[in-house]
Formats: structure tokens, C-alpha cells, sequence
């Protein structure tokens, strides 16, 4: 096997710089949105926003709100039954003490709100639900259609700064000398301490032949230091397939992302290989951290001819079901599917229903355990947006995903040494449970 399919195998992650556009972690609710919309979340109307900034008026007379003289501490209880007035009084208390005693004045009333929505968020203590200021948003909010243009690099939003897992080969990034477990700290000098990763990689895509400053924290360095990256086009594909050389009645289907032609291309994959008189198939969703809700669905219903495929939970005893789509092109056909640790989102939903429906076996490690819907929702006066999660997937058992994950029925795990070593013990075990399960066919 050469580096180039190494790298294919064992590193292939969920997010691309090329695109952004199905971030690690993540998967759309509902069904495909228009070309406009963002894949990653549902952006409602105008009219949908049922948030709104009070006038300075109104809040005046908010903060003259009091509870009556030698009133006692209130308990968790009595909070629970306060009037909105009531509730927020120390709030608007704090607000006329930093206004009337804070030392350096004017205070920035804009920033404070900003703060305050943030920290209201923080603290449901969800990773997924926060705020977005207006260059957030508005950067998260880009129109993604088309050609994507980026380094050409995979990597994962879901740690304190992004981080490359692996530049493409001959990408812009790779030709940079950019290497796995470079964390991306500042952008063009603009500090990305506490910005979400997906908005980090919005700010990385732009026109090919222009430039981006990423100044770097690379492990064994005493200091950042500054990398300068020529963007490009470039192109990749949802999956890739082949028979396998040393096994030519086994299928290798790996899939990197679900995007909106995932299906097709699945499709196609799955009739190529079974034309070559393939006894069996191996799904490899391993670093594939989501895509479209849609597509997870048509994907697992290449496999699965009937029954659930997950529910969606939202948390008030109301559910809504996704059932498989009948046609299937792999319904009968021994599979072995392959999962690891930047398994995420659609990734997860594919696999509890293949596990749950004991269409085929799992070999890795735990998946990353992302199993949560998000809404973003745009605030009044163009203060940015609220991302909340509305909702989680659980699988056809109604097993939870979200913080857990999933267990593979074989665990293999992948070290350093054998990526130095240029072999995949993962895949070698799934060859070997495929082939038995061939045997007994």
C-alpha cells in the first residue's frame, strides 16, 4: 500500500478546507435545503427570530424593578415561579453597577449584551449551542455553492483551535509543510481563541491564488510561527471504490462525507464492484464526521431493505421517525463496515441502524459520540444568531449517540506505528470477518 492510500485509509477526516460545507460533527436536520441554505444547520426566516433587543427605554425601566425591602434569599424554587421582571433583577442591578462604578467609562452596552447572550449560552454547558456575534455569522452564512477553493487540508473543529489531521497530498498545504496535529491559532493575525472551529474554516476558504497568513502551534516547537498558504481548487469526491488486490471478490467502499450526490455516487460504486463478482463489501466510514440527514438515510437504505434507520428525540415526548427507502442496491450482500474515533453524526446514524438491524458487524474504535440537531437562529438588528440544539438522534434501538458514541462489535485499534509502518490492522481484521461471513453464506 503507498502513502497516498495510507493516507486515504487511516486519515481521511470528516471536514475539508476545500468546502466547509459538512463540518465535523455535524448533520443536517430534515431534509436536502435549498442551494442558498448552509449544510451544516437550518437558517429559518426573518420571521422565525423570536428574539429581540429591548430600547434603552425599556431597560431603564427594568432596572427599577426590585424585590420588596428585607426580602430573603431566594431559593431554586421561588425562582421557578418569579415573573420575568423578578427573575432578572440582579441582572439589571449588575448592569447599573458596571454603568455607574466601573472605572473606565463609557462602557461598550453592545459588547455587554453580546456577552451576556454568550454566557446565557454557556451555560447549558452544550458545546453545540452558542452565540454568534455578526462577523460570525455572517461568515458562517456564506453562500456555499459550486467549486469550493482552500489549502487542501482535513481537519477537526471539535478541538480548543482547529486542527489538521492531514494535508492533502499535493495540496497547497502539503506544499506549505504543514503536518497532522498543527493547531491553527490565529488567522491574517486576527487570535481564534474561542471561535468555533467551522467559522475557523470559513475564514481559511478564499479565491484560489490568494493568500492565507495561518500562524501555527505545532507540538515540540518553543513558539508559533507563521505559515503563508496559496489557495487552490480543489476537488474530492464523496467516496472512492476499488476491489481489493490481494482479496478480488471483496469491495472496498469508503465514504468521506454525505454530501447531496452521495447517493448517486454510492450507487454507482456499489453496481461497479458487484459487476466484478465481489462475494462481499467493506464500508469504511472511518474520519467521516457527517454531511446531510438526507443522505444518511439514502446511504443506509442501500443496505438496509426496511425498518427504522433512527429517530429523532426532541426531548418533550414528541419523536419523528426515518424509515429505509425501499431499492436498496446491497440489501443481501455480506458487509463489514469500518469506524473510528472521527466517526461522527450521519457517520453514527449509518452505523447504529447497520448494528441495530444486525446487517454487518463494526470493527474500530468508539465513535466520536455526535448525535445532536442544531437550529441557527438570526437575532433582531442583525446582533449575529443562536445555534441550540433542538434535538438527537437515537438509533433504531433508541440508543443514544450523543457524549456516547458507538461500540464496535470488534475492537482494532490503529496506533502511530502502524501508520509509520504503513499497515491497517483495522481493515485487515474486517477482511478477516468479511471472508468468514462469506464462507458460511
Amino acid at each position: 500500500m503507498n502513502k497516498n492510500s495510507r493516507i486515504i485509509v487511516g486519515v481521511i477526516v470528516a471536514l475539508i478546507l476545500l468546502a466547509g460545507t459538512f463540518s465535523a460533527g455535524v448533520v443536517v436536520g430534515y431534509v436536502f435545503p435549498s442551494k442558498t441554505e448552509i449544510s451544516q444547520e437550518v437558517f429559518p426566516t426573518e420571521e422565525s427570530s423570536s428574539t429581540t433587543i429591548e430600547s434603552s427605554e425599556e431597560v431603564e425601566q427594568v432596572g427599577e424593578s426590585e424585590l420588596p425591602e428585607g426580602h430573603p434569599p431566594v431559593t431554586t424554587g421561588e425562582i421557578e415561579n418569579m415573573s420575568e421582571d423578578e427573575l432578572f433583577v440582579p441582572f439589571w442591578e449588575a448592569w447599573n453597577i458596571v454603568h455607574n462604578q466601573y472605572v473606565d467609562q463609557p462602557v461598550d452596552d453592545v459588547a455587554m449584551m453580546r456577552g451576556a447572550i454568550s454566557g446565557m449560552l454557556d451555560s447549558l454547558g452544550d458545546q453545540h449551542t452558542s452565540y454568534m456575534d455578526p462577523d460570525q455569522f455572517m461568515q458562517a452564512n456564506m453562500p456555499m455553492e459550486g467549486e469550493y477553493e482552500g489549502i487542501g487540508a482535513w481537519v477537526d473543529p471539535n478541538t480548543e483551535y482547529l486542527t489538521i489531521v492531514s494535508p492533502m497530498p499535493d495540496s497547497p498545504a502539503e506544499k506549505a509543510g504543514l503536518k497532522p496535529g498543527d493547531e491553527i491559532i490565529a488567522i491574517d493575525g486576527d487570535d481564534m481563541t474561542g471561535i468555533d472551529g467551522n467559522l475557523v474554516i470559513r475564514r481559511i476558504l478564499g479565491p484560489a491564488g490568494t493568500d492565507v497568513v495561518l500562524t501555527i502551534r505545532r507540538e515540540g516547537e518553543a513558539e508559533p510561527f507563521d505559515v503563508t498558504v496559496t489557495r487552490a481548487k480543489i476537488i474530492l469526491p464523496s467516496l472512492e471504490y476499488r476491489v481489493l488486490e490481494e482479496h478480488d471478490n471483496i469491495g472496498y467502499i469508503q465514504i468521506f462525507t454525505f454530501a447531496q450526490d452521495t447517493r448517486s455516487e454510492l450507487r454507482k460504486g456499489i453496481k461497479d464492484v458487484l459487476s466484478q463478482d465481489v462475494d462481499g463489501i467493506i464500508i469504511d466510514l472511518r474520519y467521516n464526521g457527517g454531511g446531510y440527514l438526507q443522505s444518511a438515510i439514502d446511504v443506509a437504505s442501500e443496505f438496509i431493505p426496511k425498518g427504522v434507520i433512527l429517530y429523532e428525540d426532541y426531548g418533550d415526548e414528541e419523536m419523528q421517525t426515518f424509515e429505509a427507502i425501499k431499492g436498496g442496491k446491497a440489501t443481501d450482500i455480506p458487509l463489514v463496515f469500518l469506524v473510528n474515533e472521527g466517526s461522527a453524526s450521519a457517520s453514527e446514524i449509518v452505523a447504529g441502524a447497520i448494528q441495530d438491524h444486525e446487517r454487518a458487524p463494526l470493527v474500530g474504535v468508539t465513535t466520536f459520540g455526535k448525535g445532536s440537531v442544531q437550529n441557527w437562529i438570526a437575532l433582531s438588528n442583525e446582533e449575529g444568531a443562536v445555534r441550540v440544539t433542538i434535538a438527537r438522534w437515537l438509533t433504531p434501538d433508541k440508543r443514544q449517540i450523543h457524549e456516547v458514541g458507538l461500540e464496535p462489535d470488534y475492537v482494532v485499534e490503529f496506533t502511530e506505528e502502524d501508520y509509520e509502518n504503513e499497515v491497517d490492522p483495522q481493515l485487515d481484521k474486517a477482511i478477516e470477518i468479511l471472508l468468514e461471513v462469506m464462507s458460511d453464506e
